[in-house]
């Protein structure tokens, strides 16, 4: 009974489970990137449910009541959009990356692209 009570943590596992699989088995930058893409989404979305807390409120005071058991704990809220900020810097900074790859090596096959810096060495 568990399952229907923490859906939504179950829901990120999986969610993470399935961009972890996509980070290792293809070959693709772009692939790779949306797998990192998603595994970022999972962490946000398991943090935000663990903040969550039924039946309380955002912190913010209304009508004067300061009780602690009114309102949910923001920290939780607060490390999801900084968590979101950075993977948003992070993703830009892969898919210039790639980008720049793609220009040099006419390519987003990371085996290719290894195989290839190899054969500059070699030289």
């Amino acid at each position: 009974m568990h399952f229907l009570t923490n859906y939504v943590e179950m829901a990120a596992m999986v969610l993470f489970g399935i961009g972890f699989t996509t980070l290792l088995l293809h070959r693709n930058m772009i692939k790779k990137i949306i797998g990192f893409s998603i595994m970022d989404n999972a962490i946000f979305l398991f943090l935000a449910a663990k903040g969550y807390v039924e039946g309380r409120t955002a912190p913010i005071v209304v009508d004067g009541v300061q009780s602690v058991e009114a309102y949910i704990n923001p920290i939780p809220a607060g490390l999801v959009l900084t968590g979101i900020v950075v993977s948003v810097s992070v993703t830009a900074l892969m898919l210039s990356l790639t980008v720049r790859l793609y220009r040099r090596y006419h390519t987003l096959d990371i085996d290719e692209i290894t195989a290839m810096c190899r054969q500059e060495d070699d030289k």
